[in-house]
């Protein structure tokens, strides 16, 4: 199989096209939108509310491109969370 799951079966593995690429960022975009929507951070975590989104994006990215885009969610989740606290810290303490 190719680094995408649309790709055929006879195919040798090779990089993805621009239009592959394009495609499968689009789809993260939109299911990382729906996610948004519904308070989720980490992908899976949403039940149904998602399905369609999620479908379209596991179909067009490669696994190792899925497990990346959303171990980097939680991760930009988090620093977010960190900034924050260190802004909010930071205007309490006194010179």
């Amino acid at each position: 199989m190719g680094w995408f799951s649309s790709s055929s079966k006879t195919e040798e593995p090779g990089a993805p096209s621009r239009e592959d690429r394009k495609k499968c960022w689009e789809t993260r975009d939109a299911y990382f939108t729906c996610l948004n929507s519904v308070g989720v951070v980490k992908a899976g975590g949403e039940g149904n509310a998602c399905g369609k989104e999620k479908k379209r994006y596991e179909d067009s990215c490669a696994k190792s491109w899925i497990d990346y885009f959303n171990q980097r969610r939680v991760i930009a989740d988090a620093q977010r969370e960190r900034l924050a606290q260190g802004g909010s810290q930071a205007g309490n303490t006194r010179r």
